[in-house]
């Protein structure tokens, strides 16, 4: 029995970790086929390890070019629509957390931080 707990542990700790946003529930789930990152929206935790993060991240410099746009929001209950996000410091609140990577090809995907609200959402 022991030993069928261990192979158990060490197949779930070997799996793939991709991951996305459930839209019932907020929390997050595996995702092979890719990220869905226009459904980000809520509380985000900011790793520093990148492969402690969901999503690995690039931040544009120009809109254009960003996979989806980021408003910063200042309280976790207006952070209620994609592209709307809460940054906060404690983990086990967080809804997903990211890393930011200084290169654009090992990125899931790009965003752009917007000073406008309405902005805010999914380029696709």
């Amino acid at each position: 029995m022991r030993a069928v707990l261990l192979c158990l542990t060490a197949l779930w700790l070997l799996a793939p970790a991709r991951h996305s946003v459930s839209e019932r529930s907020g929390s997050i789930e595996r995702l092979d086929e890719g990220v869905d990152f226009c459904s980000l929206k809520g509380a985000v935790y900011v790793e520093e390890v990148e492969s402690f993060a969901n999503f690995k991240v690039y931040v544009e410099d120009v809109e254009s070019f960003a996979d989806l746009i980021v408003f910063k929001e200042q309280a976790r209950a207006f952070a209620d629509r994609p592209g709307l996000w809460h940054f906060t410091d404690v983990r086990a609140f967080a809804d997903f957390s990211v890393a930011f990577t200084p290169t654009k090809a090992f990125a899931d995907f790009s965003v752009f931080f917007s000073e406008f609200k309405s902005l805010a959402g999914c380029r696709r």
